[in-house]
């Protein structure tokens, strides 16, 4: 779908900042639980599924790592920051941690929140676990009550701004030179999806994510992309066709 947003100013009556989400929020679902990420829980058990694949660490301003350890100090070095919640991923399927998710750029007072930092290992990537974390995410932000969350990659990640697309995110655009990354231009595209939006993503993930969504072999029945579709109030041009 590409569409033309129309400009709101409506009232925000009785408006109230929403939650800080804090090193307590714990967030379970079918497939996956996300933890808030702590070194000495998570450091060793999530190095591993990314030894070997440094290509998942391309578009991220840090990273690859060498060793366990120096990805631990990483981790420390995120506990002991702020404005930033990160959380470790297990794949139910699996038992394993297998990725890492954030909340950042966090604005309660504007109702805006982002998520990024996603790093799935190869063995998370395209699972429904994959998938429903960041549907978690989502619902917590807005149950929490945010109006706005966001998703932001670089321009170059064709793969995140299909994902961003398929989970529901609106296309609204490119800020050109918007940071330097590991010695190279970055150009920002920048996706979101708001409140309003928000029950009709959660019927389509809560469609999707049905077991009886999927055959014994593990083939969805239902696309997700062609559900959030419907709810999508600009595609990314990049994307058309694929």
């Amino acid at each position: 779908m590409t569409g033309i947003y129309q400009i709101n100013d409506a009232p925000v009556p009785n408006w109230t900042p929403p939650p800080v989400p804090d090193a307590t929020t714990i967030l379970t679902g079918q497939y996956a639980t996300l933890e808030p990420l702590v070194a000495d829980t998570h450091a060793a058990l999530l190095y591993q599924p990314f030894v070997g694949h440094d290509h998942v660490w391309d578009f991220l301003p840090y990273g690859p790592f060498s060793s366990s350890a120096q990805y631990y100090r990483w981790i420390r070095e995120i506990e002991m920051g702020e404005g930033t919640q990160f959380y470790a991923i297990k794949n139910h399927t699996s038992g394993a941690f297998e990725g890492v998710a954030s909340f950042l750029r966090i604005a309660p007072e504007a109702g805006s929140i982002e998520v990024g930092h996603i790093n799935f290992s190869p063995a998370l990537q395209k699972t429904r676990a994959a998938t429903e974390a960041l549907y978690l995410m989502m619902g917590w932000a807005f149950e929490a009550g945010y109006r706005r969350f966001e998703w932001k990659c670089n321009a170059m990640n064709a793969g995140s701004r299909r994902a961003a697309q398929r989970l529901g995110f609106s296309y609204e655009g490119v800020f050109r030179q918007a940071a330097v990354v590991k010695g190279r231009n970055r150009d920002t595209a920048w996706f979101a999806a708001i409140d309003a939006e928000w029950p009709a993503l959660k019927e389509a993930f809560g469609v999707w994510l049905n077991p009886a969504n999927f055959d014994a072999q593990g083939r969805q029945n239902e696309s997700l992309a062609d559900m959030t579709r419907l709810v999508r109030v600009a595609d990314d041009p990049t994307l058309a066709g694929s």
